[in-house]
């Protein structure tokens, strides 16, 4: 790649790295940077998952002051991450094509949840009234759903923050800040393990990695300073935007 273009992978992964720390997607982003470039498709999306594995981790860091009491749920959940992620990256091994006509079903399903994320929480808040209220890690099913939300995590990776933040804040009782901390929690080990799967047995462009690494490290932190200080109103909507131009961007792909 020419200067100019490492400068172009370089910001879009700063950029990746602020939009995943608020909720996910920064794959819409790097992803088609790197096609344009002329990059084959599954060498850009190995790639790009290993590069956006510091970016996780610098968010997750970020994001510690609201991980405070959530160990034990976050230590939980996981476990579900790390199997899920390990299958989405055997997946797309695979069966590199084979998530392309659900990807918006699933886009589409996590909006609908992130917008009725109050009522339906109250709702299962009160179903669960009658035995002592939900547990501290959570609703029965929100270990498996965060399972398959780490396989398509694995496999793609774009919208991935949005299924979580829906599972998550319909499941558990706590506040959106501290679900986003354990949000990027889970997606740092779900782009971790599928990004080791990748180095061991797919081909990685190194300069691409080392790029969007750099890049989504920095925006990890600019994502984390502005994401702690909005309200729960404003990350839900800001939720919504990025997960409504993603849907647009599959539907016109």
């Amino acid at each position: 790649m020419t200067p100019y273009q490492d400068a172009a992978v370089l910001l879009a992964g700063l950029a990746a790295g602020a939009i995943n720390t608020l909720v996910g997607s920064g794959t819409l982003i790097t992803f088609p940077t790197l096609l344009a470039f002329g990059i084959p498709p599954v060498t850009a999306n190995v790639s790009n998952t290993v590069g956006l594995v510091p970016g996780s981790v610098s968010g997750a860091i970020g994001y510690r002051r609201e991980l405070d009491g959530q160990r034990g749920r976050v230590l939980r959940l996981v476990v579900a991450s790390l199997l899920g992620g390990l299958a989405g990256g055997l997946l797309l091994l695979g069966f590199p094509g084979a998530f392309g006509a659900i990807v918006p079903a699933l886009i589409l399903l996590g909006l609908v949840l992130v917008v009725f994320q109050p009522r339906i929480s109250a709702w299962v808040a009160r179903r669960h009234e009658a035995h002592g209220g939900l547990p501290h890690h959570g609703a029965w099913w929100v270990w498996p759903a965060v399972a398959l939300t780490g396989v398509y995590g694995g496999y793609f990776g774009a919208a991935q923050g949005v299924l979580l933040m829906a599972v998550l804040g319909i499941g558990v009782e706590e506040s959106m800040q501290r679900l986003n901390a354990v949000k990027n929690v889970l997606a740092a080990i779900v782009n971790g393990v599928a990004g080791l799967l990748f180095v061991l047995v797919a081909h990685v462009d190194w300069q691409v990695v080392v790029l969007i690494g750099v890049g989504s490290v920095i925006g990890g932190q600019i994502g984390a300073t502005v994401g702690r200080r909005l309200p729960a109103s404003v990350l839900r909507g800001f939720i919504v935007v990025v997960g409504v131009v993603a849907l647009g961007a599959f539907i016109l792909t």
